[in-house]
């Protein structure tokens, strides 16, 4: 006979109270264990896990300039002017349909071209500012853009690269030159009005004077809106006379300039009304009249009539500055290649650009539209190429910048200062100490520039600056904006 222990059932209850206490006790000690590995596995990872990426930028500026552009928050609100603007002015920022009329702003006086502007062979050849949006730095024109907007920044890299505070104060005294001078109509000029309106709104751009800057935010907005309403009136068309010989050059500045503003006026969320319209329309007349031959011709000619290489590298420097404004344009790239194959094919032995064939139209012993090349073919990539380190030695051998003797050819020394800038190093260098003062020491106290030669003819293809203020104005004010308006393509100074 077996004799069992018996619990009571008090018994009984206390000890399954204890295996219950101790479960729960189990489990809490194993969730705190978790949750303690967990905090020290998070301690550890967190460093990685929150590591920022660090911004990558076109140009190398300090920690506290990039932070305080990035800051600089823009709102689609035009801000207060200290003088209102016009009734027809608010209308295109206010404005929120799409009209297919023209803008509303005041009655424009299209002249008819004279030949003071230049004839056939002088317009030709000599007609062009080179002001591309090009350079080295060229397929990063939003970074570059926002970079000229920071004051601080632009005058850091304008004594980087060899300039002084001169050159800033002769830029500001040449846009208050400028903005005297505009009509009211928003214009400049009294023949030829699209592309010298053209040359006005890139001096305002190139130092990123918009329509919501201060001081000249007004007077730009006035000459986008009377480039877009030309425009709207003629279908695209951006000349005084689209099938004249001065249209082949009046087109692709106007087209050059409003592609600018366009790409600003997209960054800084700016509603101006028909102007990525108009921007279409003209990027595609340039592709769809390009010549047979890979050039453009006067008067659009697509088959036969004259090309050259200073017709070619306004519509290459257009087609560029359309490409970054994020509109579609059919046959963009193909059409810049032809016109870059066309280029080349127009360099000599010496390295040196003809006008329309390698040996031909050179001034005085000296092929002039060399800068106009080199720049051609640095703006879309190929600054690596052998045929621009040639260009670029033949300009440091041979150019001469003088402003008062006939070694003042204002036209070629645009497009030589942003070639050999894109160039850097020496080349650059060496080029600088020729051209700055130059420009410094013949403004004009009125801000506009006194006309070159010294009353010599210019050793040019052709010099229709000599006689026109406005022109020659505007070049100037470009050329001495190179410091910061584009990097050099070696990021050597």
């Amino acid at each position: 006979m077996s004799i069992h222990a018996q619990l009571s059932p008090e018994a009984l209850a206390k000890l399954h109270r204890q295996k219950r206490n101790s479960t729960i006790s189990s489990i809490v000690i194993s969730m705190l264990t978790i949750i303690l590995l967990a905090l020290l596995l998070g301690i550890y990872l967190l460093p990685q896990l929150v590591k920022e990426t660090p911004t990558i930028v076109t140009y190398a500026a300090s920690l506290n300039e990039e932070a305080q552009v990035e800051q600089k928050k823009v709102t689609n609100t035009v801000q207060k002017k200290p003088s209102s603007p016009s009734s027809a002015m608010a209308k295109v920022i206010a404005a929120n349909n799409v009209s297919p009329t023209a803008v509303p702003v005041p009655d424009v006086d299209v002249t008819t071209p004279s030949t003071d502007f230049g004839d056939s062979d002088d317009f030709g050849q000599g007609w062009g500012d080179g002001s591309g949006m090009g350079g080295g730095d060229f397929t990063a024109v939003p970074a570059t853009m926002r970079k000229r907007c920071s004051k601080e920044d632009r005058l850091q890299r304008l004594a980087e690269a060899g300039g002084n505070v001169q050159c800033e104060e002769a830029v500001e005294k040449g846009l208050e030159w400028l903005k005297s001078t505009q009509h009211s109509d928003g214009s400049w000029g009294t023949a030829n009005k699209t592309a010298m309106t053209g040359l006005g709104l890139l001096a305002y751009l190139g130092r990123c004077e918009t329509p919501l800057s201060e001081k000249y935010g007004e007077s730009c907005l006035r000459a986008i809106t009377w480039l877009v309403d030309h425009g709207m009136k003629n279908d695209g068309k951006l000349a005084s006379n689209f099938a004249s010989q001065h249209g082949a050059y009046e087109h692709p500045i106007a087209t050059y300039a409003i592609a600018e503003a366009a790409t600003f006026c997209k960054q800084l969320d700016i509603n101006v009304p028909n102007l990525m319209e108009v921007t279409q329309k003209a990027g595609q007349l340039i592709i769809d009249n390009q010549n047979a031959n890979g050039g453009w011709a006067y008067s659009y000619s697509v088959k036969g009539g004259h090309t050259d290489l200073s017709v070619v590298a306004w519509q290459l420097q257009a087609l560029k500055a359309c490409y970054h404004t994020g509109i579609e344009f059919k046959g963009l790239t193909r059409s810049a290649n032809r016109g870059l194959e066309y280029t080349e094919k127009l360099q000599n032995a010496q390295g040196g650009f003809g006008y329309n064939s390698p040996n031909a139209n050179h001034a005085k012993g000296y092929f002039s539209l060399t800068g106009a090349g080199v720049l051609s073919l640095q703006m879309w990539g190929k600054g690596n190429q052998s045929a621009v380190r040639k260009g670029a030695k033949y300009i440091e051998d041979n150019t001469k910048f003088d402003y008062n003797t006939e070694f003042a050819d204002l036209y070629g020394h645009y497009y030589e200062a942003q070639a050999m800038m894109n160039r850097g190093g020496q080349q650059w260098k060496k080029y600088n100490e020729i051209f700055r003062d130059q420009l410094l020491k013949n403004q004009n106290p009125n801000g506009s520039w006194k006309a070159p030669g010294g009353g010599k003819s210019v050793r040019a293809a052709g010099a229709t600056y000599v006689t026109n203020e406005h022109y020659r104005t505007c070049l100037n004010i470009l050329m001495l904006e190179v410091y910061y308006r584009f990097l050099p393509g070696t990021g050597q100074l």
